[in-house]
């Protein structure tokens, strides 16, 4: 029985992963984004790839996908974060990591609510100003 469940936790351990960090260690290829701009992304088929866009949490930056691509043409992978700095108010980027698919073309939006409430929903005017989204237009050839 204890073979059974050490075999069943170095099982779960390898799936999972240990420790903190990314899920993902392949981001693919990095597009860059900001709030109020249009990126164009042309990508090979079954290419990974990254939008990438500068946060800061401690400041208020919360990302999120709002507009996911048509699944005929990329799939979503996971969303992951990286600090610049371990000290407490440092920025970082926020990728979003995806999978080209078939030749095609999709939009991705991503939307940074910053400093909203739990509804996702700028609750503030300052709020609703420093609010934004990055768009990137995605062709896969």
């Amino acid at each position: 029985m204890r073979l059974r469940t050490a075999a069943a936790w170095l099982a779960l351990l390898a799936v999972t992963g240990c420790g903190g960090g990314s899920a993902v260690s392949d981001y693919g290829t990095v597009v860059k984004g900001a709030k109020g701009t249009t990126v164009q992304v042309e990508l090979r088929q079954g290419q990974r790839f990254s939008l990438a866009v500068a946060d800061n949490p401690s400041v208020g930056d919360d990302w999120s996908l709002v507009a996911a691509p048509d699944t005929k043409v990329a799939s979503f992978i996971s969303e992951e974060h990286e600090s610049e700095d371990e000290g407490p108010g440092s920025g970082g980027t926020t990728y979003f990591v995806f999978n080209s698919k078939r030749p095609g073309s999709t939009e991705i939006r991503l939307f940074d609510c910053w400093r909203c409430g739990q509804d996702r929903t700028p609750v503030t005017e300052e709020s609703t100003r420093q609010s934004g989204e990055a768009i990137f237009a995605v062709t896969v050839k």
